[in-house]
């Protein structure tokens, strides 16, 4: 859990993202867990632009690819939470999967979802490892300023990596426990869901600046 008090709240700088026509994404207006792994007003913010900045089309064009493979991750999310919901309740009435499990080379079975759940854990903790391996050093050292977002950023992803093992521990509890292990994984899934949202969105509002910024120079592009 991330916990403090000694940080900004969150505060996002509408202008200078409609300068650069790139948009991030919005928080989520939905919470779908009563729990709460950190405490959202304690997140650092970005500092705000110098007035002569400039942003390269290369940078823009990179800030534009992290929104898009974030809206990957979003739309593999949602797929993950229809599998979930699918099986549980083929699990009740002893029947086939929806057609939409077949579309996706689903089975009718909780092993088949154990597997794609955890190829979609396997391709988020990718993810976050190479921001933290690489892009983040990177922009570190072009603008050390953003230091504190940063490190925030990493410690969210420590985090979700904990709701991901939950994940896995509630699709084995699902397997060997059926009567037992639904509502649990319920509860891991919508941990997930909110934890992950309101990630990617922060991540979207404090980088889409500077990564515009900064991506050449710090030899992202």
């Amino acid at each position: 859990m991330i916990s403090g008090s000694n940080q900004e709240k969150t505060g996002g700088r509408p202008s200078a993202h409609a300068a650069l026509d790139v948009v991030p994404t919005p928080p989520p207006s939905r919470r779908f867990s009563d729990v709460q792994p950190w405490d959202e007003t304690t997140r650092p913010t970005s500092p705000p632009p110098d007035p002569g900045a400039t942003y390269p089309e290369q940078g823009r064009q990179f800030a534009r690819h992290l929104i898009e493979i974030h809206d990957h991750l979003r739309q593999e999310l949602a797929q993950v939470r229809d599998l979930v919901a699918q099986v549980l309740d083929g699990s009740l009435d002893v029947g086939a999967a929806r057609s939409a499990i077949n579309v996706m080379t689903m089975r009718q079975n909780k092993w088949a979802l154990g597997v794609y759940c955890q190829n979609y854990c396997r391709i988020l903790t990718t993810h976050h490892t190479l921001e933290d391996r690489a892009l983040f050093p990177r922009l570190r050292r072009a603008d050390d300023r953003l230091g504190p977002v940063l490190d925030r950023l990493a410690d969210e992803h420590e985090v979700i990596a904990e709701v991901l093992d939950s994940v896995d521990a509630a699709l084995v509890a699902m397997v060997s426990s059926p009567d037992d292990g639904g509502h649990e994984l319920r509860r891991a899934v919508d941990l997930l869901t909110d934890t992950l949202l309101s990630h990617l969105s922060y991540e979207e509002r404090e980088l889409i600046e500077p990564l515009s910024r900064l991506a050449p120079e710090a030899g992202l592009v």
